[in-house]
């Protein structure tokens, strides 16, 4: 669960990150050049990266944590199966 301040971080990025996205669509509905087109791209890339990692940070610190620490043991491995889940499905594994 996110507190106010983290999901107000969140909210912040994602919303520059859409701003961005209207951005590279002007560009490109303007015949803008390439590489600058592709510098926006990586950009937006790259703010969505940090608000993957912000989210998994703060769900490491949080669900993750509170599983790992319960006497659950289904629940500490469905957690740790859903976190190598994410990173096989992005290659990071």
């Amino acid at each position: 669960m996110l507190d106010a301040e983290k999901k107000q971080i969140l909210i912040n990025r994602l919303r520059s990150v859409e701003g961005h996205i209207r951005g590279i669509e002007r560009m490109v509905d303007e015949d803008a050049y390439c590489m600058d087109i592709l510098k926006q791209v990586k950009a937006v890339q790259q703010a969505l990266e940090r608000v993957s990692a912000l989210t998994l940070e703060n769900h490491l610190n949080t669900c993750v944590t509170t599983a790992i620490r319960s006497d659950d043991n289904a629940e500490k491995e469905r957690v740790v199966t859903e976190i190598m889940d994410v990173f096989k499905a992005t290659g990071k594994l």
